[in-house]
């Protein structure tokens, strides 16, 4: 049960969903009979939770609405939201049943630490791993930033209330000696942070998303854009005290960038309402981990049913689980 209401990330941007229509062809599933743990007959459609429109989540999402409605014969939508902590709070609350979110958001959930501080979710659980979401700490060559030291009084975006970004951007001042009062901390999601590096009302932003993200895509346009490394020695310390992170890069080729950049990630994932069916989340699982080829996106080379349990710091649902047993 949700313990607590979550009431600061409970709200969630529904407006603008991309509504994906198609007809499945297996009459077995159209209609599920199957009742779900907590005794409610699954849904007639599923809304599919992912993120702002300049991300990564809303493509992936969009693709995979139309993998599920294909392979399962329920209407499925792509829902814009304010990301991974707005996600999990939407799902506890009833108002989707499928949605996005970062591993260490959905750990955070599920404890009632950081951002659900006493908040305690668990009325949510795991579909599986998707592919490394990499912090990405993005500026340009105007503003003269190269390292995490020059932010002390910069005008930096966290990330948009109710996102993971805001924590990553946290724990990652925090092991470079600063805190959010070093800086002067924007609240934006990733197309306002594009936005206002454009128009140089910000300094930086903190982007936590698979690579390439369209945001800095876009940014990269019209400006040369400079993501600040994380450097070894400083990964080391921050993977040390916060496991759920790993070494990563931002690949050179991208954004204009001629070397890779070191860098840290976290993992996306897929979570699911715990008292839709074993059958239908079976269904669901099944659908989109093996059809990957049909999500036209880079990280699609990524979502594996061999590492879809990587990571995972929450329950994974049965259904899921019953799937991953009898590939793996």
């Amino acid at each position: 049960m949700l313990k607590k209401k979550f009431g600061l990330f409970a709200a969630v941007t529904l407006a603008g969903s991309v509504f994906l229509a198609g007809c499945g062809d297996d009459a077995a599933t159209t209609e599920p009979e199957g009742e779900g743990e907590g005794g409610a007959s699954d849904p007639e459609f599923l809304s599919i939770l992912t993120g702002g429109t300049t991300g990564t989540y809303y493509p992936l999402g969009g693709a995979m609405a139309t993998i599920i409605e294909n392979e399962t014969g329920l209407d499925t939508t792509a829902e814009v939201s304010q990301a991974s902590a707005a996600n999990m709070t939407a799902l506890a609350d009833g108002a989707a049943q499928i949605a996005f979110v970062q591993t260490d958001t959905a750990f955070y959930a599920a404890e009632g630490s950081n951002m659900f501080e006493g908040e305690v979710i668990d009325t949510v659980s795991a579909i599986g791993a998707l592919y490394p979401e990499t912090i990405q700490l993005v500026t340009t060559a105007n503003s003269g930033i190269a390292s995490f030291d020059d932010l002390a009084g910069k005008s930096i975006s966290v990330g948009a209330p109710g996102s993971g970004t805001y924590i990553n951007a946290e724990q990652l001042l925090e092991i470079h000696g600063m805190t959010m009062e070093d800086i002067d901390a924007q609240n934006l999601d990733f197309g306002e942070s594009q936005e206002s590096l454009q128009s140089g009302q910000i300094d930086a932003a903190f982007i936590t998303a698979g690579t390439p993200t369209g945001a800095v895509e876009s940014l990269g346009a019209t400006s040369d854009v400079v993501i600040v490394p994380v450097e070894q020695d400083k990964a080391d310390e921050l993977i040390e005290k916060y496991p759920y992170y790993a070494h990563d890069v931002v690949p050179s080729g991208i954004y204009g960038l001629t070397e890779e950049v070191p860098t840290v990630s976290v993992l996306a994932m897929l979570v699911v309402q715990n008292d839709l069916s074993e059958d239908l989340v079976y269904d669901i699982t099944k659908a989109i981990y093996e059809n990957t080829d049909q999500i036209q996106h880079a990280k699609a080379e990524f979502i594996k049913a061999e590492t879809a349990l990587d990571g995972i710091g929450i329950d994974i649902h049965p259904g899921a689980q019953k799937y991953f047993d009898e590939v793996n």
